[in-house]
This record gives structure tokens, C-alpha cells and sequence, in this order.
């Protein structure tokens, strides 16, 4: 298991920003992800895609009000809250590791979508989307680049 990783999950939830359901869920899954990836990442190789996927990590969404988003979210699909940024943003989950985001804009549609890579490393993703000839927006850690209709795509660790 990924020691950053599992130390950021143990760490959020010393913070009460995790349950101990949601820290015993997102630890299996961390650890079952890290069981496939070699798998993966092989597959990925013998495939020639720039990356093997694992998974849908995250959606983004732009709403005109993250509040009456949140509360909609929370009553008709379950999912918590795991940070709230008040009118700019709030951060929702459920205990096996998926979470929704939500930012405030001018009009209601996809932000951006994040699928988890395995062995992600955040220049190394930057490098090879540059070799296969997409331009990159870095963030942070986190890298993001265009599918062909231009929807954002965001990648990650799992």
C-alpha cells in the first residue's frame, strides 16, 4: 500500500474529515487498487494507450448554487459532505473512495472528469500527454488536458 497515500487518509481522518467507515473503505479500496495496478499499468503498455486507467476517480460539476446542489446530493443520493467551500465549492463523497465536486458557475454542466491512474506521478503524466502531442494545463499535482470535443480530463492516482 501506497505509505503517502494511506498516511493522507489516517491523517484525514485524525482530522474528522473521514468516519472510520469511510477510512476502512478508502484504505480496501487503496489497497485492492494497488493489487491490479501492475496489471494495469502491463496492459496499458502491451495496448499502447498513454495510460491504463483503473477507474473514474472523481466528476466535477459547475453549479449556480453549491449550496442547493449540495443539499440535493445529499437527500436523494447519500453522499457527504468531505470539505465545504461554502459558495465557491464543496467536495462530496461516499465510503468507497468516488466523490462529486461541486464549483460555482455562471451555468449548470460538466467541470471536468478524473480518471485514476495507477503509479501516477504528476510529471510523468505531464510528459507523456506532451509526447503524444496534447497540450497540458498543470495544478498543482494534478494534471489535466482536452478529449477531441473539449471536455476537460483530469488524471490521478487512484
Amino acid at each position: 500500500m501506497s505509505h503517502a497515500t494511506a498516511e493522507t487518509l489516517v491523517e484525514q481522518f485524525e482530522r474528522g474529515q473521514l468516519s472510520r467507515r469511510q477510512l476502512a473503505a478508502r484504505l480496501m479500496g487503496l489497497g485492492a487498487a494497488m493489487a491490479v495496478a501492475p496489471r494495469v499499468a502491463e496492459a496499458s503498455r502491451e495496448d499502447g494507450s498513454t495510460f491504463g486507467a483503473t477507474g473514474l476517480d472523481h466528476i466535477a460539476l459547475n453549479v449556480r448554487d453549491v449550496a442547493r446542489s449540495r443539499d440535493f446530493y445529499e437527500e436523494h443520493l447519500g453522499l457527504e459532505v468531505i470539505r465545504d467551500g461554502g459558495e465557491e465549492n464543496c467536495f462530496l463523497g461516499r465510503a468507497d473512495g468516488f466523490f462529486l465536486t461541486l464549483f460555482r458557475g455562471e451555468g449548470p454542466g460538466l467541470h471536468h472528469y478524473c480518471y485514476a491512474i495507477p503509479d501516477y506521478d504528476a510529471d510523468e503524466a505531464e510528459r507523456k500527454l506532451r509526447g503524444a502531442g496534447l497540450e497540458v494545463r498543470r495544478e498543482s499535482g494534478r494534471v489535466y488536458f482536452k478529449d477531441p470535443d473539449g471536455i476537460e480530463v483530469q488524471v490521478a492516482g487512484p
